[in-house]
């Protein structure tokens, strides 16, 4: 039997140590700014080895540090956005809010902007993101736009609704589909959009199920959605193929970096 001397074992040792290292590092830091299990489980679909980062409670200053060793940011779905913010003081009290999770987000969207890096904003995400970029949201739907499409129910699980897409917008290059089924749990929505985005998806009564950038090719990935793709069925385009463009564009990203560092 062939032995190993000691120096050829330390060095297979150290070979597999900075192989591992090398892994790890390479893996992509994908930035929450609320995590929860679900969100996880969907970024581990496109890459197993991308490595989630909570921003929860996290002081400002600290998370925009923190954001420039990220690779993309995703703003998750929550609590209602502060009507204050998009001119509506008075209609404070018919929302849940949380003045906290606000400031943070507002200042990870800034600092995302301008690394621009690439974000994906669900449900609340795609609301904070429309109104830190001068839009407004309806406060409560149910009262302000009484509909017969039902975008909020008591067994969230089992509440969905169609979607259409519009075929000339990054989403649809994305997922390849005009429209389809979506889940839903939302008392607010965009109301007037940002004219920096344009709305690319709409539920039967109008309301506004997506936005992007107007003009996509001249800016960093930025797509938004009203559902949330992260319960959804792992077949479903309007979930998988979304969570694969994000990772993509997260690569892409990562590598750009990494060549302006050389």
């Amino acid at each position: 039997m062939k032995t190993i001397s000691v120096p050829a074992i330390l060095i297979l040792i150290m070979t597999l140590i900075a192989g591992c290292s090398t892994r790890k590092e390479e893996a992509l830091r994908i930035a929450l700014s609320s995590s929860s299990e679900n969100y996880e489980n969907w970024l581990k679909r496109a890459d197993s080895l991308a490595i989630p980062v909570d921003f929860k409670n996290m002081p400002v200053d600290s998370a925009e540090k923190l954001l420039e060793t990220c690779d993309a940011l995703l703003l998750t779905g929550g609590e209602d956005v502060d009507p204050a913010r998009y001119g509506k003081a008075a209609d404070s009290s018919r929302c849940e809010i949380n003045s906290q999770r606000d400031t943070l987000e507002y200042a990870l969207i800034r600092k995302a902007m301008k690394l621009k890096m690439p974000i994906l904003g669900v449900c609340r995400g795609e609301q904070i993101l429309n109104v830190a970029m001068g839009g407004t949201l309806y406060v409560d739907l149910p009262t302000d736009k009484p509909s017969a499409v039902v975008h909020r129910c008591k067994d969230y699980k089992d509440c969905n609704h169609v979607v259409r897409i519009d075929t000339a917008s990054n989403l649809y290059e994305i997922t390849r589909a005009a429209g389809g089924i979506v889940n839903t749990n939302h008392h607010q929505a965009v109301n007037i959009v940002s004219s920096a985005f344009l709305p690319v998806a709409w539920s039967d009564d109008g309301i506004v199920e997506a936005i992007e950038y107007g003009n996509p090719k001249g800016n960093p990935y930025l797509q938004a959605v009203q559902w949330h793709p992260e319960r959804m069925d792992a077949m479903n385009p309007l979930s998988s193929a979304l969570i694969r463009s994000f990772v993509e564009a997260a690569q892409k990203y990562r590598k750009e970096k990494s060549e302006i560092k050389k």
